[in-house]
């Protein structure tokens, strides 16, 4: 299954975004069946766009925290906190979701200490219950609660790997980088500039992306294709445009760097 950044609907509400696949089906499916549902696929591809829209569509408030390597199961779950001289327990934002309902959106989970696997674990089962050992409270998640969490399989390491123990409670969506032509309808309905235009930008793309594994840790997303065609529309030169959006934030490396410049005077001309 693929799926990106995508274009406008009908609701000026609903973030923006157009399956490519069943992927909408799915979520709704598991949404109902109270299933916790993990995302997988490359940066930029339109994962947590997916999210915010399936939220907006569900009516279910979003709860979405961005992981790091500093991340914590208290971080997670809440803390003891002083105001004005008291000593008051904060819930973070999981144990608001599991309070209030709504969807738990982890997002890039595997950078987030182990710790915070365990959290998880309860909740993933038929169980849905959230412990919190300093209050002393064991939590019930509500029908209207979901867990999500989002990871991208490139940057897996054997210190960074999701284990097979924490997969497996989960059903997977993939997602990936859309056909050209479609990309295409998506960037120009993103940036506002024509598709005639946008199309040396996702062929550009299509073959930085192809560099993966090679000079390239990770290629080009949709999403950075969007902002060098924002530039673009913006009156930014096209070669300028490409350097910023589309060759600078993929390496530091100067000789990758003129590398990959080499490749998009070849292809954009």
């Amino acid at each position: 299954m693929k799926a990106a950044l995508h274009t406008v609907t009908s609701a000026p509400e609903l973030p923006a975004y157009v399956p490519s696949g069943n992927e909408c089906e799915l979520f709704e499916h598991a949404w109902r069946r109270r299933l916790p549902v993990l995302l997988k696929g490359p940066t930029g591809c339109g994962k947590t766009r997916f999210v915010a829209h399936m939220a907006a569509r569900l009516g279910l408030p979003l709860h979405t925290v961005a992981c790091h390597d500093d991340l914590t199961a208290a971080d997670l779950t809440g803390r003891y906190l002083l105001r004005g001289g008291d000593t008051v327990w904060t819930d973070g934002p999981l144990t608001r979701a599991v309070r209030e309902g709504g969807i738990c959106y982890l997002d890039e989970v595997v950078e987030a200490r182990k710790d915070v696997t365990v959290v998880l674990h309860p909740l993933t089962d038929d169980r849905r219950i959230l412990p919190l050992e300093r209050t002393g409270e064991e939590l019930v998640a509500p029908n209207s609660f979901m867990l999500v969490v989002s990871y991208n399989p490139g940057y897996q390491t054997l210190l960074k790997a999701l284990k097979p123990s924490t997969r497996q409670r989960f059903i997977a969506i993939e997602f990936g980088f859309l056909p050209p032509e479609q990309e295409i309808a998506v960037v120009s309905a993103e940036s506002g500039l024509s598709p005639e235009r946008v199309r040396p930008l996702v062929g550009l793309a299509g073959r930085l992306r192809a560099l993966k594994g090679h000079d390239l840790e990770e290629g080009v997303s949709t999403r950075l294709v969007v902002y060098c065609a924002t530039l673009i529309a913006a009156g930014t030169p096209i070669a300028d445009a490409v350097l910023a959006g589309m060759i600078e934030p993929l390496t530091d490396d100067s000789d990758v760097k003129a590398a990959l410049l080499d490749v998009a005077r070849a292809v954009i001309g």
